[in-house]
């Protein structure tokens, strides 16, 4: 029997990539359209999500996703994603967008956006099936774990509150 803990810590899924944006994100302002940093942002989280859970995951659910500053044509776009909470079989995963000219590394990063998802790992049949859960190891780990929890709460007592209220309770 192993004596390692069961879990893993966010390090163990922690992913970043990098996309360099077209005239075709565009909207008609003339900046990235922000489906298109929602889309690299799920799919930057959905990585972290398969890594943790190690197999498939789905999004079910963008928490909350807040656009900061507009990304321009031509920017280099960064995702940073991690694993903030793990539950039995969902996840909270974190990104961070930030954004820098293509043609000028001195510039630094922008952040553009950040957004928290909920997956929730399925086995072959598209049940739910378990996770491992979080180990956090830093001090930073452990404060974005307890924001996740009250984030999970909230949205939690969202649902009970609105289920209530159609069942005229």
């Amino acid at each position: 029997m192993s004596s390692e803990p069961y879990g893993r810590p966010p390090s163990f899924a922690r992913v970043s990539l990098a996309v360099i944006t077209s005239g075709r994100e565009a909207n008609l302002l003339g900046n990235i359209h922000g489906g298109e940093i929602v889309k690299l942002a799920d799919s930057t989280a959905g990585a972290v999500a398969q890594r943790h859970s190690g197999g498939p995951a789905v999004t079910a659910a963008l928490d909350e996703m807040a656009f900061l500053a507009p990304v321009h044509v031509g920017d280099i776009v960064h995702t940073f994603a991690q694993v903030n909470w793990a539950g039995r079989s969902s996840m909270e995963v974190g990104v961070r967008v930030e954004a820098q000219p293509w043609n000028d590394p001195s510039t630094a990063l922008l952040h553009v956006a950040s957004a928290y998802f909920v997956f929730v790992a399925i086995d072959a049949d598209g049940r739910a099936r378990d996770v491992p859960p979080l180990l956090p190891e830093t001090p930073d780990e452990v404060r974005r774990m307890r924001e996740a929890e009250i984030r999970r709460a909230h949205r939690l007592a969202k649902r009970q509150e609105i289920e209530s209220g159609r069942a005229g309770t």
